[in-house]
């Protein structure tokens, strides 16, 4: 198999994974029972280096940082998936630094968020640990 193979599957999933988190983020589920914290973080305002701001300004924005990472992350990904092989060769340390963030990500949705984020970072950090091994095997 072909490192871009994995590469292009990992660009796909993060691509539905930004597109989820940020339809999804800032819709939070009546069952879970918070809109008393949800209205409380849109009425208190506070002052932060000259700007008025409330926590669910700061949410949002921590919100739409992901959703931005996630989409650079799957132009990323479906960029290394169309380099040659020898061009890949180089970028050896950026596809396994790449995978690691990604184990990374996993563990941290493991500990503090739920199936969802989970299945995708896995998915995700497995594609792109097998797209890094390919692409040292094919490099060698």
């Amino acid at each position: 198999m072909k490192p871009s193979l994995f590469f292009r599957i990992a660009s796909v999933l993060l691509l539905l994974f930004a597109i989820g988190h940020t339809l999804g983020f800032r819709s939070p589920d009546p069952q879970w029972g918070v809109d008393s914290l949800v209205t409380s973080m849109h009425s208190i305002h506070f002052n932060v280096q000259g700007f008025d701001r409330t926590f669910w300004d700061l949410y949002t924005a921590a919100g739409f940082y992901v959703g931005v990472f996630l989409l650079f992350s799957a132009i990323l990904a479906w960029q290394l998936g169309s380099l040659a092989p020898q061009n890949l060769a180089p970028l050896r340390l950026t596809a396994w630094a790449f995978a690691l963030v990604f184990v990374v990500l996993t563990i941290l949705s493991s500990r503090y968020l739920f199936a969802i984020p989970v299945v995708f970072c896995s998915l995700i950090a497995l594609c792109l640990i097998l797209a890094a091994g390919l692409s040292h095997k094919q490099s060698s």
